[in-house]
């Protein structure tokens, strides 16, 4: 992708043009949260400006307007999802939007003997509800073991996926290795045995298209703060015959079709989830942030992401005291690369790299167990987004030279 290009959309980003330390700012840490182009922040801010009041709540003309703002944000997501606006329900994030799975379905249709089957590598978001789930109900918890590359393997998923099983949790892209799960895979031998799959696509969303009648996945979630919108505004993806089913996850305003003194009826669809006054300056920021991915393409978008994976890998194979973790190759990676520096610990790296206007992240990453499998307590991590450049990934190579030279390696 030309250099013209990433600087055009390096642009669109007020934050990175900031100096970081009297330094050009290179942001990677996207895993974590994306920053937000300028065409997000002026939605949000025209919402607040011209259509602010509470949805679903007045007939007078600007609540009409917020109620359509907050609908039609909804239908927006359900267009990136390629699923019906009936099967969106809006979250605070990814973490809201499992546990919402986890309380609503697994507490009420898993039981004694069940099997419950996820990753190791899963974040904690999409393995301690399905923990307490398990301490409640009965289920058993099964692992997935990643092979030495970091990917699963057709002989565990064959192992573990029994008729025992009834639901399988998974990250389509893990936060640690970057790898693409093998979700087509999962989802047949799941369906096979009757158990339903929940998809955590928080790491996938902003790098992929993720078309969950195509990937025939029961349930997805995602968080707009990963996709270039705000922070606090996230989607779960349900089949409408199992929303139908479930029963809420919170009471109160908005969820309710009628109340008496001693008993209460349920509104319908998505909005039985949904109680008390939404985030809707959030949800126009996260409308805004799929048109603004839209507009650029996944193509563009993909092959650009990719190419700087490559770059950053090929650069990181070249120096001999750093551990790339899970397969060191673009192909099939995305947005993250963790590694770790020979006897330096990652909150140092990070904190010398931080000198030199490079932000990554350094830590456990919310996935203990994956840390613990891998032999290690905690990890580096570099991420990438849209807005990163050649020049991005140059200077985390020379400043992690920077970083072998102060730590004496």
């Amino acid at each position: 992708m030309p250099n013209e290009f990433n600087d055009t959309w390096r642009r669109d980003f007020p934050i990175l043009a900031a100096d970081e330390n009297g330094q050009r700012l290179v942001y990677l840490d996207s895993a974590a949260t994306t920053q937000h182009p300028v065409q997000v922040l002026d939605a949000v801010t025209n919402y607040y400006k011209n259509n602010n009041a509470n949805p679903h709540r007045g007939v007078y003309e600007l609540a009409m307007r917020a109620t359509d703002a907050h609908e039609g944000a909804r239908h927006r997501v359900a267009q990136f999802f390629h699923a019906e606006d009936d099967e969106i329900v809006f979250t605070q994030n990814t973490t809201e939007s499992l546990n919402l799975v986890a309380y609503s379905y697994g507490l009420h249709f898993l039981h004694a003997g069940d099997e419950i089957v996820l990753s190791v590598a899963e974040h904690h978001s999409n393995l301690v509800p399905w923990q307490r789930v398990a301490q409640a109900t009965g289920a058993k918890l099964v692992y997935l073991y990643p092979g030495p590359d970091g990917r699963l393997t057709t002989d565990e998923l064959d192992k573990k996926i029994t008729a025992k099983t009834r639901l399988v949790a998974i990250a389509m892209v893990s936060n640690v290795l970057g790898l693409r799960a093998p979700v087509e895979e999962i989802v047949t031998r799941a369906h096979a045995v009757g158990a339903v799959v929940v998809l955590d696509c928080a790491q996938a969303a902003p790098h992929m298209p993720v078309d969950v009648k195509r990937l025939d996945v029961d349930f997805a979630a995602c968080s707009a703060h990963k996709l270039y919108a705000p922070m606090g505004m996230g989607a779960l993806y349900a089949r409408a015959e199992l929303l139908e089913k479930m029963p809420p996850f919170l009471s109160g305003g908005d969820m309710i079709s009628t109340v008496h003194e001693q008993s209460a009826t349920w509104a319908e669809g998505p909005r039985k989830f949904e109680a008390g006054t939404r985030n809707v300056g959030g949800e126009v920021g996260f409308a805004a942030a799929l048109d603004y991915m839209n507009h650029i393409g996944w193509d563009a978008m993909m092959q650009h992401e990719h190419a700087l994976l490559d770059r950053m890998l090929k650069g990181m194979a070249a120096l001999p005291w750093l551990t790339v973790y899970g397969e060191p190759v673009a192909d099939g990676r995305f947005g993250v690369v963790s590694f770790n520096v020979k006897e330096v610990h990652p909150h140092d790296v990070a904190t010398i790299l931080d000198a030199g206007g490079v932000a990554i992240r350094a830590g456990h990453h919310c996935a203990q167990p994956l840390m613990e499998y891998l032999g290690i307590g905690s990890c580096c991590r570099a991420s990438l987004a849209l807005y990163n450049t050649e020049e991005d990934v140059d200077a985390l190579l020379n400043n992690l030279e920077n970083v072998r030279k102060v730590m004496g390696l």
